[in-house]
């Protein structure tokens, strides 16, 4: 199976005027290939720099795939580049020039000059028509190894990818395999502790168990590689069940599911409705509830923290205003080099109380704060 890197190019990437969303696609892309995907590089608008990039992915792999510089402008480097890291001049293209300029007059539009400078390719290399803009790209076959020069517009470089490139590399590589991620969620507990859970399990070749920790929250991701997407998916299924046997607590969905949903929807059937007190968190715990289709006017908003006793006091006003059935109340109180957090939960059926302390970063406190919460109200239900 071929392996493959992704080369996004662009000095705008680098001082984040854009956001680098095509690395992620393509990611996703290849995976689902059953491509394995071991690096990714983000450079600027500099042809030697990426001429050097370029040399040193073909040593590693079979697939590289650039996406962005392919502009009619002089800071457009990703064709002269390619050509500059194989050894080879650019050769202008008649049927490219004819492409652009029928894409032009479907505008309304004569291209300029500038624009004739997307014609020009790598000598050698193959071109790829781009009927859904004006930038042409190519795939230049290097031995065992092929570069893909896609355009930095989204919907331009998804499009090629699925229309030109997918047919091209099932032929060239005669790929038939596939690779498939499973991701369950698990709050309010370490990473440690769940590693001393299914730590043998993270041994696994294939499929194989990896752990990624946000604040108050570990994601266990489940990757198999198969010949088929049936397979892949009995693969997942049968570790999942395993890691689930192990888990003795903070399950509380996979892949897309969030904790604010699944809370909610068990709420719902339960009948019950939620009033929310949040104190000292920048109202950032409504903003992620409401996101899930949580009622603003079922949440107070309290600037600055509380204690735990001002707390209570102020979930069981504002429920009992609200005429609400359960209720949540947050407050992260900054103590010099760490945070308390108190939590108040109030059920029909009990009312438990939680203070625990966070040492992180301030940045991090507040989704962990957040998570904590949402999963001690999550295990109440």
């Amino acid at each position: 199976m071929p392996s493959a890197e992704i080369l996004t190019i662009g000095t705008e990437l680098l001082l984040g005027e854009i956001q680098d969303t095509n690395t992620y696609y393509l990611a996703r892309f290849l995976r689902d290939l059953g491509i394995d995907l071991y690096r990714t590089t983000m450079i600027g608008d500099n042809e030697e720099r990426i001429a050097q990039a370029i040399r040193e992915a073909l040593g590693r792999c079979q697939i590289l795939i650039t996406t962005g510089g392919l502009g009619p402008t002089v800071d457009d480097p990703t064709r002269a580049a390619v050509a500059r890291a194989l050894g080879v001049e650019t050769e202008f293209r008649p049927e490219l020039w004819e492409q652009i300029t029928a894409r032009f007059q479907r505008y309304g539009r004569v291209p300029s000059e500038n624009n004739r400078r997307q014609a020009y390719i790598p000598k050698g290399a193959i071109p790829v028509e781009n009927p859904v803009g004006t930038a042409p790209s190519f795939i230049v076959e290097v031995g065992d190894c092929s570069i893909i020069s896609l355009p930095g517009v989204p919907r331009e470089m998804e499009y090629l990818l699925h229309n030109a490139v997918l047919p091209y590399l099932r032929r060239r590589f005669g790929l038939t395999g596939t690779i498939k991620a499973r991701v369950l969620h698990v709050a309010g507990v370490g990473e440690s502790t769940i590693d001393e859970w299914i730590g043998d399990l993270e041994t696994s070749s294939n499929p194989t168990v990896g752990l990624l920790a946000h604040p108050g929250q570990v994601d266990i991701r489940i990757t198999a590689k198969a010949e088929s997407v049936e397979q892949a998916d009995r693969m997942i299924a049968e570790m999942e069940a395993r890691v689930k046997e192990r888990l003795v607590e903070g399950y509380y969905g996979a892949d897309r599911d969030t904790l604010e949903d699944v809370l909610l929807r068990g709420l719902q059937e339960r009948g019950w409705s939620l009033a929310l007190v949040e104190c000292g968190l920048s109202g950032s715990l409504l903003q992620r509830m409401a996101r899930a289709g949580f009622p603003a006017e079922n949440a107070a908003i309290h600037s600055t923290a509380c204690s735990l006793a001002d707390l209570r006091q102020r979930v069981k006003s504002f429920r009992a205003e609200r005429q609400a059935q359960a209720a949540l109340g947050i407050s992260l109180q900054p103590d010099n080099d760490k945070h308390w957090l108190y939590v108040v939960v109030i059920t029909p059926e009990k009312e438990v109380e939680h203070t625990r302390s966070f040492g992180g970063e301030r940045a991090l406190s507040n989704p962990w704060s957040i998570n904590t919460g949402l999963e001690l109200l999550r295990r109440s239900l």
